[in-house]
C-alpha cells in the first residue's frame, strides 16, 4: 500500500471561495465537501479533481477533522466524467484525466478519516464508482444508479476494485455492462449502499453517521481503516492502469469516436 504518499501531505483544512468546483464547511469533527458543479450535473473536469484531491490531503493531516462526508449540489452527487470536457482534450489528456479521477479515487482509501458518501438524485459513471471508494454509503430512496461507460462505447477507466470489493466479479461486470439502472434498494440489496433513506435525508444521515464515527477512539478507527483499506486497495492501482489502457483503445473505435463528437458538437453550440 502506497502510504509514503501521505506523508507529503499540508496540514490545514482547504476551503473554498468563489469560482471553485468543490465547496467545504465543517461541523464539529466532520468535515462536508460538496461538489458544486450542478450545471454539469456535478461532472467531474480537471477542477474538480484537483480540489478534492487538495481537500481530502488537507484534511488527512488535519487533527479537527475525525470523518468526512461527500456529496453533491443541487439534488444529485455526481454524473461522472464531464464528457463535454473530456471531448475537448486530445487521447493522450483523456487518458490522463482519466488516471487523475483514478488517484483520487485510491486517495478517499488511503487518507487515515473514515468517508461517509451522501447520494441524492443520481451516481453515475464515476459518480457510481467514487461512491463505491468511500466507508460507508447512504442513498435517498428515489437516487438511480448507472454505469453507462460501455453504452457509450468504452470500459469503465477506474475505480472497477473497490466496486469488485463490494458487489463482487460477477456483478461488477454485469453493473459495467449497464443493461438497466438500479434503484437505492436494488444497489442496498447487493452491498454497493449500506444505508437507503427517504428523499431529503441522505445528508442528515451521512452526518448523524459520520459524527457517530468522531466519538470512537481516533487511532482504533484509523487502525480500522488502514486494514480494510489494504485489502480494498490491493491490485487497485493495478486494475486501473489496465483499465485506462483499455479505455484509450475503445476511444478510437467508431462508436467512442461518435459519442465524443456529439459531445464536442454539443459544447461549441
Amino acid at each position: 500500500m502506497i502510504y509514503y504518499i501521505l506523508s507529503i501531505l499540508n496540514k490545514g483544512v482547504f476551503m473554498t471561495g468563489d469560482n471553485k468546483a468543490l465547496a467545504a464547511r465543517q461541523e464539529g469533527h466532520v468535515l462536508i465537501l460538496s461538489i458544486d458543479r450542478f450545471e454539469r450535473r456535478n461532472s467531474m473536469n480537471r477542477q474538480l479533481v484537483q480540489e478534492a484531491r487538495q481537500a481530502l490531503q488537507a484534511a488527512d493531516t488535519d487533527a479537527s477533522v475525525r470523518a468526512i462526508v461527500l456529496r453533491g449540489e443541487g439534488g444529485g452527487f455526481c454524473a461522472g466524467s464531464d464528457l463535454r470536457y473530456i471531448a475537448g482534450l486530445d487521447l493522450v489528456e483523456m487518458a490522463r484525466f482519466e488516471q487523475e479521477c483514478g488517484d483520487l479515487g485510491r486517495l478517499i482509501g488511503l487518507i487515515s478519516k473514515p468517508v461517509v458518501a451522501s447520494i441524492q438524485g443520481f451516481a453515475i459513471g464515476g459518480g457510481f464508482t467514487l461512491a463505491a471508494c468511500c466507508d460507508i454509503v447512504i442513498a435517498e430512496r428515489g437516487s438511480r444508479w448507472s454505469m453507462p461507460e460501455v453504452p457509450l462505447g468504452w470500459l469503465t477507466p477506474w475505480g472497477l476494485k473497490p466496486l469488485i470489493e463490494r458487489v463482487g466479479h460477477v456483478k461488477a461486470r454485469q453493473l459495467c455492462y449497464c443493461l438497466e439502472a438500479l434503484s437505492a434498494e436494488q444497489c442496498l440489496s447487493i452491498g454497493l449502499v449500506d444505508y437507503v433513506v427517504d428523499d431529503g435525508a441522505a445528508d442528515k444521515e451521512a452526518i448523524r453517521l459520520a459524527q457517530g464515527l468522531t466519538q470512537l477512539p481516533p487511532a482504533a478507527v484509523q487502525a480500522t481503516r488502514r486494514i480494510f483499506s489494504s485489502l480494498m486497495l490491493r491490485d487497485a492501482e493495478t486494475i486501473d492502469y489496465e483499465a485506462n489502457r483499455l479505455f484509450v483503445e475503445n476511444c478510437q473505435q467508431p462508436e467512442a469516436l461518435a459519442t465524443l463528437a456529439s459531445k464536442r458538437k454539443a459544447g461549441d453550440a
